[in-house]
């Protein structure tokens, strides 16, 4: 399982994108669609405005799956969070810059326990963030939407996704690294046959792709996007 990483156009569904009254019937319908990875969101109330999942879940569903966790903590106080998801088991934790003091720090910290680490940025955090230190990120996930905000009405990706997203191609392209660009916020079909092939590693896909009363045969449609996307494969 842990050859995902490795893969092109890898989809990683959001957690809390699923219906919570059904999160482990859902969750095997993804393993039976072929998808390999959850995107978790770790969520506190205060850095994102959202109604947090709580970590208790995470570590019973952690238990009852063999798909890949793909974690994200938006939070404001890092610390303690990590420590319970390295603690969970999972595979890989971004965490935001905006709220973490000490990046090289926090990102030898991860690594030590044999996990994958990167730093997450909102939109309009720039790249110079990641000077000094993408050379440490297994994964840059680009926020394509202001965290906490999917639910507003007529919230849209920012004018600026697509040059952001190119130019930190770019950068890890100049510097022949491995590091995968994962995006997040409003993901569509339309973003995965746009960035697939080329720019983007990891798609976060939510509600604009996945259809939670009939997941089955929207992944199914997903599915065959990604093979389109990546030739066949």
């Amino acid at each position: 399982m842990k050859e995902v990483w490795k893969e092109p156009c890898i989809l990683s569904p959001s957690l809390i994108c699923l219906d919570m009254c059904n999160l482990e019937e859902q969750v095997h319908i993804l393993e039976k669609s072929g998808i390999k990875m959850l995107h978790v969101d770790i969520l506190d109330g205060h850095f994102s405005p959202s109604m947090p999942l709580g970590l208790d879940t995470v570590r019973q569903l952690r238990a009852k799956t063999s798909l890949q966790f793909d974690c994200h903590v938006m939070v404001t106080e890092q610390d303690y969070f990590v420590d319970e998801l390295l603690d969970i088991g999972v595979e890989q934790i971004t965490f935001h810059a905006e709220t973490q003091p000490h990046i090289d720090g926090m990102l030898n910290r991860i690594h030590a326990r044999g996990v994958r680490t990167g730093i997450a940025l909102k939109p309009s955090t720039p790249l110079s963030v990641l000077d000094y230190v993408l050379e440490k990120c297994d994964t840059v996930l680009l926020m394509l939407i202001n965290p906490g905000y999917a639910f507003v009405k007529g919230e849209k990706q920012v004018a600026y996704a697509e040059q952001k997203i190119r130019d930190l191609r770019n950068r890890i392209n100049e510097q022949n690294l491995n590091t995968k660009i994962e995006v997040d916020g409003r993901i569509s079909p339309q973003n995965i046959v746009e960035y697939g092939k080329t720019d983007v590693d990891i798609f976060v896909t939510g509600s604009t792709c996945i259809d939670r009363a009939d997941m089955e045969n929207s992944l199914k449609k997903l599915s065959e996007l990604r093979r389109s996307v990546i030739g066949g494969e």
